[in-house]
């Protein structure tokens, strides 16, 4: 099965995958010399304003029921807190261009989740889309399993954090919440702040400092862009297409992750890098190539 895409859809995503891709080395350099977790709730307090004004501008209800608080505080564990967390904290250890393959391992996660806890039945298409995308962050991961192994809990955080991503993106598109998807954003967003800000003042406080130049570009890019723009087009695109759909589409994420990664922070870049790149592509491929009809 495959899911032809909208044009409204295929600006978004082509608007998520420049963004987030991008954004690894931007994040990368944004806490060179400056606290992650302090980094992150600094771009979400910045972030939540706007997300509230572009609310208010396309005038969407913000009430959610009641009955409906335990699911949306679980959704926001899944596809937020965990991620934004132990990804900014495992960046540290790696090359961004690594921490952007291994946060897309999300795929792979979310195929085998999909089987394992909801009985998601995939066609051989699609199982050829989720092989070409392991195949291609293993032939990203060719060089860097030397530099990770000084660093395991870096790769480990990495890949928890895409795992429970893979589960939220599961359950986004299964939820049984009417709210509008920006009114879910708003409010998962807040609380999640929330936390960061908890994480940051236990975790973070005695290394707290005037955010240098580039911690400050990371951050407004990341309130703006990221929190203001990506996080609610993914969450959009996550509840209205099938989970293996939406998490193939944006596999193209992690080689610009690692492309932006060599020319800003100078990462160096092998042939596995282009062949990597032609396997994501097959793999969004598999899922968002038409299918004919035979009558």
């Amino acid at each position: 099965m495959s899911f032809a895409l909208s044009r409204r859809q295929a600006f978004l995503l082509a608007a998520l995958t420049l963004v987030w891709g991008l954004n690894w080395p931007v994040m990368k350099a944004g806490i060179g010399g400056f606290p992650p977790l302090t980094f992150r709730t600094i771009s979400m307090w910045l972030g939540l304003p706007i997300l509230y004004i572009t609310t208010l501008a396309l005038k969407v209800p913000l009430r959610i029921e009641r009955r409906d608080w335990r699911e949306l505080g679980w959704l926001t564990v899944t596809n937020m807190i965990v991620w934004y967390a132990v990804a900014i904290v495992a960046l540290q250890a790696l090359s961004s261009g690594r921490a952007a393959i291994l946060g897309y391992t999300m795929p792979i996660f979310s195929a085998v989740i999909g089987m394992a806890m909801f009985g998601q039945r995939l066609s051989a298409r699609q199982w050829a889309g989720v092989a070409a995308a392991a195949l291609g962050v293993a032939l990203l991961l060719w060089h860097e399993l030397g530099t990770m192994a000084g660093k395991p809990w870096g790769a480990a955080g990495m890949l928890i954090a895409a795992a429970f991503w893979a589960l939220g993106t599961q359950q986004m598109r299964r939820t049984r919440i009417t709210a509008p998807t920006l009114a879910l954003v708003f409010w998962m967003t807040l609380v999640t702040t929330l936390v960061m800000s908890v994480l940051a003042v236990a975790f973070d406080h005695e290394r707290w400092l005037a955010p240098p130049p580039a911690a400050w570009f990371g951050i407004v890019y990341n309130a703006v862009l990221v929190f203001g723009l990506a996080q609610p087009i993914w969450l959009m695109l996550a509840r209205s297409l099938p989970p293996i759909a939406s998490t193939l589409s944006v596999m193209l994420i992690p080689v610009l992750g690692v492309a932006s990664g060599a020319w800003w922070l100078s990462e160096q870049l092998h042939w596995q890098d282009l062949a990597a790149m032609l396997l994501m592509l097959a793999a969004i491929a598999s899922v968002l190539w038409p299918v004919r009809v035979q009558r």
